[in-house]
């Protein structure tokens, strides 16, 4: 008895509406772009540079307290947040403490650190300081580049795969579902305003390998279906395919999706950001593999006869002469 998430035979019209569907991802593209130009990210402490301090103490945390037992220090802009996790006890209060780079340092120095931790045992004698991150702003340059050129490599390579593997048509589909998941997920990044770090780099490029997978996989399915049904509209033909791999692809999302939300509820807040990034790109990345990805192919059209080669019309018509299967 094997578990179904759909029926096993269904011929839902996925592509009934595929004016809107791409139209809907073009606006949240630019939605997402202009919320990054205007709002910005987050950046973690490994992009701005400083240091990030992360305290405990049994007493309740009162942020204005803190924030006015720092201000003596006059350390520029200071963060102060307090940091929820069901598995904290009740006499373990957390918060995190970032301070920007000081003008003419690399990182604050050790004993401004001693300064902050005795100005704050002020207000919370019990408090300490469980770990302190520092990064110079040259380096978090550097690191700014480094996440732009691995982001873009991957993108890189994936095209030139594809191309190889299918026609160019697919490629560019596939290609643009990526960008549609990547742009989608800084801009919730940026809406939210949740800390986007290196972690947040790596999910993005977990999202990436996600995505293309499920992508690759549908597409395989439609070359196969191109040979198969020669006369078959496209438009039907990409129904076809999807109606056929959605129950794997239903299945491999939804138990990822189950993984991810537990580590997500009950990960706590080092893995918070990384975690979310990864399960909203799940979503965009499930949604773009039919509707960003097909409907460009569906739009630039296929070669339909992959059984022979057609100089003139290959990866450009919708239908050839030949037989259905």
């Amino acid at each position: 008895m094997r578990l179904r998430l759909v029926p096993e035979n269904t011929n839902w019209d996925f592509f009934r509406y595929a004016r809107y569907t791409l139209g809907a991802s073009i606006l949240a593209v630019v939605l997402s772009l202009a919320a990054w130009a205007f709002i910005g990210l987050n950046f973690g402490i490994d992009f701005r540079g400083g240091t990030t301090i992360r305290t405990e103490s049994a007493q309740a945390i009162d942020i204005g307290t803190y924030r006015d037992a720092l201000q003596p220090l006059e350390l520029g802009d200071v963060s102060i947040t307090q940091v929820f996790d069901p598995g904290f006890g009740a006499d373990r209060n957390v918060a995190m403490i970032r301070i920007q780079a000081q003008e003419g340092e690399e990182s604050v120095a050790a004993d401004l650190v001693a300064n902050v931790e005795a100005a704050l045992q002020t207000v919370a004698p019990d408090i300490r300081f469980t770990s302190v991150e520092s990064v110079g702003p040259k380096v978090s340059g550097e690191l700014i580049l480094t996440a732009i050129y691995a982001l873009g490599a991957a993108i890189a390579a994936i095209l030139f795969y594809i191309w190889l593997r299918f026609e160019w048509q697919f490629s560019v589909g596939a290609v643009a579902a990526l960008m549609h998941d990547v742009i989608l997920t800084i801009g919730v990044f940026s809406v939210l305003q949740i800390r986007f770090d290196l972690a947040t780099i790596a999910a993005l490029l977990t999202i990436v390998g996600y995505s293309i997978n499920d992508t690759v996989v549908i597409f395989d399915r439609l070359r196969e279906n191109l040979i198969k049904y020669r006369k078959m509209e496209l438009r039907d033909l990409m129904n076809l395919t999807v109606n056929e791999t959605l129950s794997r692809t239903l299945m491999t999302s939804g138990t990822t999706l189950v993984a991810l939300i537990a580590l997500l509820v009950l990960g706590g807040d080092v893995i918070r950001g990384f975690v979310f990034a990864i399960t909203w790109g799940i979503v965009v990345g499930t949604y773009s593999s039919v509707y960003v990805a097909k409907n460009i192919v569906l739009m630039l059209g296929v070669k339909r006869d992959w059984s022979r080669p057609d100089k003139t019309t290959a990866g450009t018509q919708f239908t050839t002469s030949g037989d259905d299967a």
